[in-house]
């Protein structure tokens, strides 16, 4: 057994842990209080268009029919003859929907400005985090959600500049969000250029819809086709500052937001195509279903990205979110395989017990759920030894080298043979650059080893 102390010098550990970049100056001064007054100035105006615009809004619901097709007046809440009647039966006012619509949109208004607040009441001397909670405040309640903006747009026609500014300060806040985040520079550096250049493609359409200068509108073409170009560029972006430059902890906040996003965006999507699948969209006009249901989780789900967003930037030391991802595709895989065992097990024993004795038994049920609670911690660990394996190999490689050199330092008592296993582990597990080993000197009367 070894009794003298070794340690580890790494001259670089870059493709370990990714380069690092240099942290950004903060603000500080009349710069940084400019900053803060701006900020809390759009946030609210923001605030005073939204209360505005809904209370016209669930105005407008009280008051109006919808005589447009059935789908138009579901995507924007508003009740045609068959819902008020729909409303009528169940015992339900027109203005009870108005409250319980207005409450949708306030909640998911409120977790979006809150979070922007916090951000900014947290780190506003960090002019990214500034970003992040500008874009928070501004993207989600005017451009994505409640169509309360727009109601108070039409109404009051003074008031379409300011309103129609707001939206495309969220347009650029997100563009500039992808590009600039988590370090704050633009990676690469033809980020920038791309930025700009989706903002000049949203100008016209934003701020002079219709006019010759509006080329998706005389083009007539679909609003995802004219901004995939732009998207798929900050996505490659993103990949290549990840893959490239971001740190472990840049790294950690950009799961973060991924994870946020795709699980809002994925979770709606589903939502959407297992309501198609149940015919309950478009034809279905059914306002308890859809607008209570549907528009309800479909909100829930999106409050996943200001959320996931508002944690990246404000934790220094982020839980692992690959734990939370593992564990989501682990427990998802066993039920789906548990489930169809069980569904399998039943019809199967069913069968067969059909043939046997002429008729159905409840032998069969107890007997899948007794396979189910055989199988469910064996099938667990062979899902997760398959997940770990097959999407984090390099954590699974690195765990079962230091568990097999934890074995042999058990029984290893050459002291040159152990320097060499101990390089070739650290080599193998975290890959630095460069390695070295050094051993402190034992100090006059101290044995070097002990048996």
């Amino acid at each position: 057994m070894i009794r003298g102390r070794m340690g580890l010098t790494a001259e670089t550990v870059s493709r370990a842990a990714g380069s690092q970049e240099a942290p950004l100056p903060r603000l500080s001064g009349r710069v940084l209080l400019l900053a803060r007054v701006a900020w809390l100035a759009v946030a609210v105006l923001v605030l005073g268009v939204f209360v505005a615009g809904e209370f016209l809004y669930m105005e407008g619901l009280r008051t109006t029919v919808c005589e447009e097709d059935a789908q138009t007046c579901l995507r924007y809440g508003l009740l045609t003859p068959a819902n008020a009647q729909e409303l009528e039966d169940l015992g339900l006012s027109v203005g009870f929907y108005a409250a319980f619509d207005a409450a949708i949109n306030g909640v998911f208004v409120a977790v979006w400005l809150a979070v922007g607040a916090m951000v900014f009441w947290r780190r506003s001397d960090d002019w990214v985090a500034l970003l992040v909670a500008l874009f928070l405040v501004t993207y989600g309640p005017m451009s994505f959600g409640p169509v309360a903006p727009g109601f108070l747009a039409e109404e009051y026609p003074a008031l379409w500049w300011p309103i129609s500014g707001l939206q495309f300060l969220g347009q650029a806040c997100l563009a500039f969000f992808f590009c600039l985040f988590p370090s704050g520079r633009f990676v690469p550096r033809w980020s920038r250029w791309l930025a700009l250049a989706y903002l000049v493609a949203l100008a016209p359409g934003q701020f002079f819809p219709g006019s010759p200068l509006d080329w998706i509108g005389r083009f007539e073409l679909p609003w995802a086709v004219a901004i995939a170009p732009f998207w798929t560029g900050f996505l490659v972006a993103q990949v290549y500052r990840y893959r490239r430059v971001s740190g472990p902890v840049e790294r950690q906040q950009t799961r973060w937001v991924v994870f946020g996003v795709a699980a809002a965006l994925g979770g709606s999507a589903g939502l959407t195509a297992f309501s198609v699948g149940l015919g309950l969209l478009p034809e279905d006009t059914s306002i308890t279903l859809y607008l209570f249901v549907f528009w309800a989780v479909a909100y829930a789900l999106m409050l996943l990205i200001p959320l996931s967003i508002g944690f990246a930037v404000l934790r220094s030391r982020l839980f692992d979110v690959d734990v939370l991802i593992n564990r989501a595709l682990v427990y998802g895989l066993l039920t789906a395989s548990l489930a169809s065992i069980y569904l399998g097990g039943v019809v199967l024993l069913q069968i067969l017990l059909r043939a046997l004795t002429g008729g159905t038994s409840q032998l069969a049920v107890v007997a899948s759920t007794l396979a189910i609670a055989a199988l469910f911690n064996p099938l667990r660990r062979r899902i997760q030894n398959l997940i770990d394996r097959r999407f984090y190999r390099q954590k699974y490689d690195a765990a079962k080298t230091l568990e097999a050199f934890s074995e042999k330092l058990r029984a290893e008592t050459d002291l040159d043979e152990l320097n060499a296993e101990l390089l070739s582990v650290v080599r193998e597990t975290m890959r630095p650059a460069h390695v070295s080993l050094w051993l402190r000197e034992p100090k006059a009367g101290e044995p070097e080893t002990a048996g």
